[in-house]
């Protein structure tokens, strides 16, 4: 256990030297690249020895005589702390030419701080060994992705964003705690193991209070709210570990919790599956309406943990009805579905921020034809893009089958269970299908076709730490894809330490499945590396000639004639208008010859709305009635305090 905390100790040492040594630019940003990169690449093949072993490894440190700070690695933390360390090690890396601004020195070294803090505490969340040591590693790694959330603070966005976190993540922990604190109450103690003896009615409000504080760090509709907000606001390599690895500690410890419940209900099941069903359709949804290219890819987020939940709620079930084939698929999918996601999101981000670094914008409808001055970003983007909307031969595609079979095993069962799993299984029909429209979107409009803006036209690429973490990524999701039996095991091994009771999990009936998708997949290549050889072969010595295709009329076509964004996913959003109100916002068009118009359009997110109508409004009426109270006088502020003093003094 003890080479565990050396990474961590070694990711904050790169963090506070940069702060120290802020006032040299280059020497900062080269320290803390170094200290943070170098400690994740030490702990992430200290996770995945500790993957492979049987045995867990932990560790416990007294305090004061009063609580005990305990730690744990088991495989099931070790298969998180190998996506934490593998993410934060490339978004290390690129950070080192993203951060380039010397002016703001200073606030660069306080960014790789607070990166540090934020990688060591999500690695001690995983391998927290009690509820104390949980909710304390907990509550400073939601602070220190507070303030990586605001570091543009100047932008009342980026403010206003930051504060919506904030008040996300307490809100969020005030739930684990009062879940926590029942467990407290009935055992008297702060271990996990406990919990197991609580009563079942106690367990079922453990469960509900924990999944929505923990979801709501996760991204679970409807506590998403935070999530589309924070996650354009922060630098784009916070952004892909923030997206790729910090909401899945809510994933993680939702499992943990069900874990150390010990109580097999479907119930469980049922509440985990319909969350993830809203979560992914309305998450897909809401980012096809969106403008912004990395507030696109937050939405994105939510859909894809809708997935993740999907799984686990199949796994659960499969559980409760005692079929540990249909149990294993569904934990298994849902938990390589989080490595996929991690990988595959920050390409998407990092993309995403070379976008941003070099044009200067994030509006998907003022960009186009970057594919040709930006080939890599463009073709790892694709890929990404690919990946995430469950195509084969790529990484999401093996974890949403696996998902799948876990469905199809479900439907042998009879009345709910077969509901639930037939429509676990259309919603993922129906969340792949709309993510590959979206994508296609996506692709379409910023990287294919002619520049709409002037920021388009000059884009380059520039960059090689920004680069070569894209290619990495790109290649993880071509390799998972392909060979997925390795990491397949590892997610196998991370479900055998769940406590299931199966014994040995039967391996060889994944392994023989996913042989087929490798065959399949490495036949796909071999076809397509054939017809290219063969294109090239037939054309050898030929002169080719390029000529425009018929324009029907239309000889001088410009960029206004190509799709925006907005009219790409006009007649998807209709569809769903009564989930996700449209606003318009345009100039009529009069007269023969009519002069420059708009147009502007805006999804709104129904949980957002509502939360507006029902909470913040009424909050900040009460507030403004109360505003009589802040006169700025000392001297009231001290009586207000005697008062209450006074008052307290009847109570005690």
């Amino acid at each position: 256990m003890s080479l565990f905390f050396l990474p961590l100790a070694i990711i904050f040492c790169g963090g506070l030297l940069s702060l120290v040594f802020w006032r040299h630019f280059v020497l900062m940003k080269t320290i803390g690249v170094m200290g943070i990169g170098g400690g994740c690449l030490l702990g992430l093949i200290d996770a995945g020895t500790k993957l492979f072993r049987p045995e867990t490894s932990t560790a416990a440190f007294e305090y004061l005589n009063a609580f005990s700070l305990s730690f744990q690695i088991d495989a099931l933390a070790a298969f998180f702390l190998v996506a934490i360390y593998a993410v934060c090690l490339l978004a290390a890396l690129y950070s080192y030419h993203y951060m380039d601004n010397s002016q703001k020195a200073l606030r660069t070294a306080g960014n790789y701080f607070f990166f540090s803090l934020l990688t060591v505490f999500m690695a001690l969340v995983v391998t927290a060994g009690n509820l104390i040591t949980f909710m304390l590693s907990w509550e400073i790694m939601s602070l220190s992705s507070f303030f990586l959330v605001i570091y543009n603070y100047e932008a009342e966005e980026n403010r206003k964003a930051g504060y919506l976190y904030f008040v996300f993540s307490q809100v969020g922990a005030m739930f684990i705690l009062a879940a926590f604190g029942l467990i407290y109450a009935h055992t008297g103690n702060f271990g996990f193991a406990d919990a197991a003896g609580l009563p079942e009615a106690a367990k079922i409000i453990v469960f509900v209070l924990a999944f929505i504080g923990l979801g709501s760090k996760a991204g679970v509709f409807p506590f998403h709210v935070w999530l589309p907000h924070a996650h354009p606001a922060a630098s784009s390599h916070i952004s892909a570990v923030m997206s790729g690895v910090m909401i899945k500690t809510g994933i993680y410890g939702i499992i943990r919790v069900y874990m150390m419940l010990d109580w097999h209900t479907p119930l469980f099941g049922h509440l985990v599956l319909i969350a993830g069903i809203i979560s992914g359709i309305l998450g897909v949804v809401y980012a096809l309406g969106q403008h912004d290219i990395k507030r696109l890819l937050a939405y994105h987020s939510v859909e894809n943990i809708g997935i993740i939940l999907i799984g686990l709620g199949v796994g659960m079930i499969g559980v409760a009805a005692g079929n540990p084939i249909m149990a294993v698929l569904g934990f298994a999918g849902g938990l390589l579905h989080v490595l996929n996601h991690a990988i595959f999101k920050s390409l998407l981000f990092m993309g995403a921020g070379m976008v941003l670094h070099k044009t200067g914008t994030r509006s998907i409808d003022l960009l186009g034809g970057l594919i040709k001055r930006m080939k890599i970003t463009g073709t790892t983007f694709l890929i990404g893009s690919l990946a995430i909307s469950g195509l084969p031969p790529l990484n999401g595609f093996v974890s949403e089958f696996l998902v799948y079979m876990g469905g199809f095993r479900g439907l042998a069962l009879d009345r709910m269970p077969f509901a639930m799993c037939l429509l676990a299984i259309v919603s993922l029909a129906i969340i792949g299908g709309l993510a590959l429209a979206c994508f296609t979107k996506v692709v379409g409009v910023v990287f294919q076709g002619e520049p709409r803006s002037q920021l388009a036209e000059n884009a380059d690429e520039k960059g090689p730490t920004m680069l070569v973490p894209m290619l990495v990524l790109a290649a993880a999701c071509i390799v998972i894809g392909v060979f997925p039996t390795f990491f397949m095991t590892m997610a196998l091994k991370a479900v055998a330490s769940l406590g299931l009771g199966y014994g040995r999990i039967p391996l060889e009936p994944f392994i023989h499945l996913t042989a087929n998708i490798t065959r399949g997949a490495i036949l796909f290549f071999v076809v397509l590396l054939m017809i290219v050889a063969l294109r090239k072969l037939l054309y050898r010595g030929k002169t080719v000639t390029r000529s425009g295709t018929w324009g029907c009329g239309f000889t001088k076509p410009t960029v206004k004639m190509q799709y925006t964004g907005s009219s790409y996913a006009a007649s998807i959003l209709e569809f769903f208008k009564p989930f996700a109100p449209l606003t318009e916002n345009h100039l009529a068009v009069r007269g023969r010859f009519p002069g420059k118009s708009h147009y502007h359009s805006h999804v709104s997110d129904i949980a957002e709305l509502h939360m507006d109508n029902a909470v913040v409004r009424p909050v900040q009426s009460l507030f403004e009635k109360l505003r009589w109270l802040q006169h700025g006088d000392i001297h009231l502020y001290v009586g207000f305090f005697l008062l209450a003093f006074v008052v307290l003094l009847f109570f005690v």
